[in-house]
């Protein structure tokens, strides 16, 4: 049995633990979906307009540039963001999501709970209290879990349970938040920090990450984007997420080569800046 709860704009359509704890988040206008890689350096930060005009922002980098670069996608008096998803908190994916709780309402905020040290993290926890008051959802993400708005679908890949609690210190990239969207016949994989090792054990799990578009795993680290991860993705195109000039030899070129070795289209935000994609669900078109 499903029940539908009507809010002002967002109703949820929650399937209860009976059903291995998946939940679909309903939110809820133009003809195409909107994916923006933003150009905010040595980061994270990927904004998504829906058709019907839904906003959700998935990390949002290192710094305060984040505001900056919304204000192309959001209008000025629009103050609200339907879906913010923290992958994992480390700084250079939850700094800029502490200016963006402090400028926009939220509808739900979705990241795992797991627990680290610094001032970041503890500014995130304040953050997260604040916005629960004035009625922001707090959802704790894992498999199976959902995010639905008309035709687009955003299926939660990992992490594999709940981490709600769980420290994690310094070694937080693998419990990252993967992201799948599917529009139409296209769809965009998000894979935050994630080692080799987790990319591994989804394919070991036989979850389909089939993509059109993969955004490249830790900025285009040599620890992610394994041969056998991109066979199971099979991109067409690749997006990496990274700053100018970066002390961490991002993309490294090990795997600029493999993407170079697999005839995929490669695109960076260091040499691109921001990298707008639109599409209808038949193709995709980036601007």
């Amino acid at each position: 049995m499903k029940l539908k709860f009507s809010l002002a704009f967002i109703g949820i359509l929650a399937v209860l633990n009976v059903f291995a704890w998946q939940e679909i988040f309903i939110l809820s206008s133009h003809n195409y979906v909107r994916v923006a890689v933003l150009d905010i350096g040595q980061g994270d930060s990927i904004f998504i307009e829906t058709p019907s005009m839904r906003h959700i922002l998935i990390d949002g980098g290192p710094d305060s540039k984040v505001l900056e670069k919304l204000q192309k996608f959001i209008p000025f008096w629009h103050r609200s963001l339907d879906v913010v998803v923290l992958t994992h908190p480390d700084a250079d994916h939850v700094t800029g999501l502490l200016y963006a709780l402090q400028k926009y309402r939220v509808g739900y905020i979705v990241w795992t709970g797991i627990v680290r040290e610094g001032g970041n993290y503890q500014k995130w926890t304040e953050l997260l209290s604040a916005s629960e008051k004035k009625g922001t959802k707090v959802i704790k993400a894992q498999l199976n879990q959902k995010i639905v708005n008309g035709d687009v679908a955003i299926d939660i890949l990992h992490p594999f349970e709940d981490l709600t609690g769980r420290i994690f210190g310094k070694q937080g990239n693998d419990t990252g938040i993967v992201s799948r969207l599917l529009f139409g016949k296209n769809s965009f994989l998000f894979t935050a920090d994630i080692s080799s090792n987790v990319e591994e054990q989804m394919i070991d799990k036989k979850i389909d990450m089939a993509s059109d578009v993969l955004k490249i795993g830790h900025h285009g680290s040599k620890y992610s984007t394994s041969e056998a991860f991109l066979k199971a993705v099979n991109p067409k195109i690749a997006v990496i997420s990274v700053g100018k000039k970066n002390p961490y030899g991002h993309p490294t070129s090990e795997v600029l080569q493999k993407l170079q070795n697999f005839g995929i289209k490669i695109f960076r935000t260091d040499q691109n800046g921001t990298i707008e994609m639109l599409s209808d669900g038949e193709n995709i078109k980036i601007e």
